[in-house]
């Protein structure tokens, strides 16, 4: 598709401060996504325009004319902080997409902003790849994620206690269906600015819904919202996935999953595993992560009250326990591969085999590989055991909705992402500066991602 650049942010005169990118010393290009850049008709690009876009921040004539780092407040770990914004970020480019979506390309690494309060606005390259592997591995679940778009070496050796330094750094874009968070309406409601409040709120029902605003547009973008997010937190469960960092400012009011730091796979259906190691409480442990999600979206109605009644507010926050359990029933038997049969049969199996998975010391990855389509396609003793007993009687009757022609069912093994392996694709590019093991494992997600969609 031909590239369409796009200004639409510039409505919201309040909402950002123009900032300048580091002057970097180097700029090695290290991924580029093509697949994504297709999207929005940038694939054509050249390496080195591409470096000159995503590593120098040469504006694209339509789109911004300089970058904008955006203004927010958050709930961090439940504690409201006032002091946020894009501190290591700023937003680069809007564009439609293929389908006429607005995207925005964002950055991670660019240098320091005025939000950057003692940080220096850097990006590991560490931090980097593993953002690559998370998006990757995202999409290919089918989970509504942004995508790591380009991943540039930069030259800077950085310091950071949570690694071993002096390590290398690196300037990333992502392309994502808008960056606009609950915190940024908790930051206006703060300020109690309701004119920027409902402009937010026009903004996003307009740009990032394609709806114009009704008589209640507060009500009309946070019913949108309570729905998407709902559908999110199911996502994360199917997918196996832990955020880690679930704060009021990593939730994009579009429902799209972005922004990852200590992300995890987990192995087994563990609700208590947690992905930071500074979540010392579990709050966003795996088995919680609808609840932070819900607590935050109760949060963005806290905001919007100066907008709307709390009481026609609440039912639609009401709504989301309803709606997270019906998608996780629809995205659990989904990446099962089987035809849905009724509401009741397929909540009945949705609970049989999570209690089995949260019983059994089965690899959630390998469970889903076996059992694509609905019934056992490889002797496993493991799937004898009492725990498994009621979801084996209750997916007999369960046809396919899955082909299984893609080679990829033919594997030894499914293609999963834990720790181990993010760390051993690590090391050969911090020893060797041997992206092969990167590059590969990009094929292999997906390669699994196109056999999931075989459906």
């Amino acid at each position: 598709m031909d590239f369409s650049p796009q200004a639409r942010i510039l409505a919201l005169d309040n909402a950002f401060d123009p900032v300048a990118a580091a002057d970097f010393p180097d700029t090695i290009l290290r991924f580029r996504n093509d697949r994504a850049a297709a999207e929005v008709g940038l694939a054509t690009l050249s390496d080195a325009d591409w470096i000159a876009r995503f590593g120098r921040f040469q504006p694209f004539e339509g789109s911004l004319p300089q970058p904008l780092a955006l203004r927010y407040h958050g709930h961090q770990f439940r504690h409201y902080n006032p002091d946020l914004g894009d501190g290591r970020g700023f937003l680069f480019a809007q564009m439609r997409d293929a389908q006429g979506r607005l995207m925005d390309l964002g950055t991670k690494g660019s240098g320091t902003t005025p939000w950057s309060r003692s940080g220096d606005g850097r990006l590991t390259l560490k931090g980097g790849v593993r953002e690559i592997l998370a998006t990757e591995m995202l999409e290919a679940l089918g989970v509504d994620t942004s995508r790591t778009f380009s991943l540039i070496e930069t030259g800077e050796h950085l310091h950071r206690g949570d690694e071993p330094s002096p390590t290398r750094s690196a300037v990333m874009v992502r392309l994502s269906h808008g960056h606009i968070r609950i915190g940024s309406f908790q930051r206006l409601a703060y300020l109690k600015d309701e004119a920027a409040l409902d402009a937010l709120v026009r903004y996003c029902l307009t740009e990032l819904y394609g709806e114009t605003p009704g008589d209640a547009p507060a009500l009309q973008l946070y019913a949108h919202v309570v729905a998407r997010t709902a559908d999110l937190a199911a996502s994360y469960m199917a997918a196996g996935f832990v955020h880690g960092v679930l704060n009021s400012d990593n939730i994009n009011v579009t429902g799209e999953s972005f922004d990852y730091g200590p992300w995890r796979f987990t192995p087994r259906w563990e609700a208590g595993f947690t992905a930071a190691y500074f979540d010392q409480q579990g709050l966003y442990a795996f088995g919680r992560q609808a609840q932070a999600i819900h607590w935050d979206v109760a949060q963005l109605a806290m905001a919007l009250t100066a907008l709307a009644p709390v009481e026609a507010l609440a039912p639609i926050l009401d709504t989301f326990a309803a709606r997270y359990e019906a998608a996780l029933t629809a995205r659990l038997l989904a990446r099962l591969g089987v035809r849905r049969r009724g509401e009741a049969e397929d909540v009945a199996l949705a609970d049989a085999m999570t209690r089995a998975l949260g019983e059994a010391e089965i690899d959630i990855d390998r469970f889903f590989f076996d059992w694509r389509g609905g019934a056992l396609r490889r002797d496993e003793p493991a799937y004898g055991a009492p725990m498994f007993a009621p979801f084996v009687a209750a997916v007999a009757d369960y046809a396919p909705a899955a082909r299984l022609d893609h080679p990829y069912w033919s594997d030894a093994a499914p293609c999963s992402m834990h720790i181990e392996e993010v760390e051993a694709i690590w090391a050969p590019i911090a020893g060797a500066d041997d992206w092969s093991l990167l590059d590969a494992k990009v094929l292999a997600i997906r390669r699994m991602g196109a056999a999931l969609l075989d459906a």
